[in-house]
Order: structure tokens, then sequence, then C-alpha cells
């Protein structure tokens, strides 16, 4: 039972430091879990990229998730359905509780002290931490296990390709006439999962 006690400790720690957001806190998430040996680097990246397409905020889907596959996972004995969703529940709640507790008294004292210089300072400060920590999130996905899994150097930039022109279809309008459309999300994301399919099926 030893796992669950980490799971909990480690997404409690996530829930109170976690700043700025999912992406913010997937640093902090990949080192807890990463880190003890629970997952692989490569199901990490798997984690993330099912959490990033599936609703809701992108930490609570990967505590959920990783909560589900981390006890089967260190110990075969928790490999069941039943293990996995007492580790699910468990994850997300340590993640979540901590964080409405400190956002509900948090609010509280802000409405009360909005005009306060020393509130102020500290969102200044909290600013450019939040979008380092993005960027650290950012630089970490883009890693072998996400873009070369297997070592083969064309399957390296076709997935190279694939992420420059999602990024491009998601960020850049495209013009039709006179009109400039910008492509839905979920739309990239079908196209890049059939893309993927057709090169890698």
């Amino acid at each position: 039972m030893g796992i669950y006690l980490k799971l909990i400790w480690a997404y409690i720690k996530i829930g109170i430091f976690g700043f700025g957001g999912g992406y913010a806190m997937l640093s902090l998430v990949e080192k807890s879990v990463v880190g003890p040996g629970w997952i692989t680097e490569t199901m990490f990246t798997d984690i993330v990229a099912i959490s990033q397409m599936t609703p809701g905020p992108i930490g609570i889907n990967s505590a959920t998730y990783i909560g589900y596959v981390a006890p089967g996972s260190v110990n075969p004995a928790f490999a069941s359905p039943l293990w996995g969703l007492l580790g699910s529940v468990l994850a997300t709640l340590a993640v979540t509780v901590p964080s409405f507790l400190l956002v509900l008294y948090s609010a509280h004292f802000i409405r009360r002290h909005n005009e306060s210089g020393v509130i102020k300072a500290i969102f200044s400060g909290l600013r450019p931490v939040v979008v380092g920590l993005i960027a650290s999130a950012a630089i970490m996905l883009m890693n072998s296990a996400n873009f070369n899994p297997y070592n083969i150097d064309w399957q390296l930039w076709v997935n190279i390709a694939i992420c420059a022109i999602s990024f491009c279809l998601a960020y850049f309008p495209i013009r039709i006439g006179k009109k400039k459309i910008r492509l839905h999300p979920i739309l990239i994301i079908v196209a890049a999962g059939i893309t993927g399919f057709l090169i890698y099926g």
C-alpha cells in the first residue's frame, strides 16, 4: 500500500506548488512520477498527449491516468482495474483538494487586499515564473521519447515535420479567397492522428 501513500504525498505537493496551471506543473509532475520509476518517460509523454486531447484540465487528467497505471507498474499485485481505480481517485483528490482550499482562501484574501502593494508585487513576481515553467514544460517534451522513440532517423524528421505543420495550422490562419479561416484544434488533432496511423500503422 506504500505506493498509494507516495501517490497522495506526491500529488499533494503538486497541488500546492503547481502554480500557473497544468502546463506549468508538467515539469513538477514529471519529476515526481518518472523520477521514482513509477512510469517511464515514454509513458509520461503518452499520458501528456492523452491528457491534452481529453476534456478537462491537463493536471487533473494526468493525475487520474497516472494514479491508475502507477500502482500496477510498481507492484504487479496492484495491476487489477479496481486497484487502478483506487489510485486514480486518490491521486485526483490529492491534486485537487489542496488547490481548491488554496484558491478558496487566497481569493478571499486577495479580494480584501487587492489594492495592496505587496499583493501586486507578488503577482508581478509570479508572472515571469509561470512563463518560465510553461517554457520548461515545452522544452522537456522535446525529447527522444516524443520525437524519436525507436532511434530511427527518418521518423525523427517526420515527427518534427508533423509538429511544425500542426503548429503552423493552429497558429496561422488559412486564406481561402478573401476569407481567413483558422482550423479548429480538434481537426488538427484528428489529422495528426490519421497521419501518424498512415505512416506508422
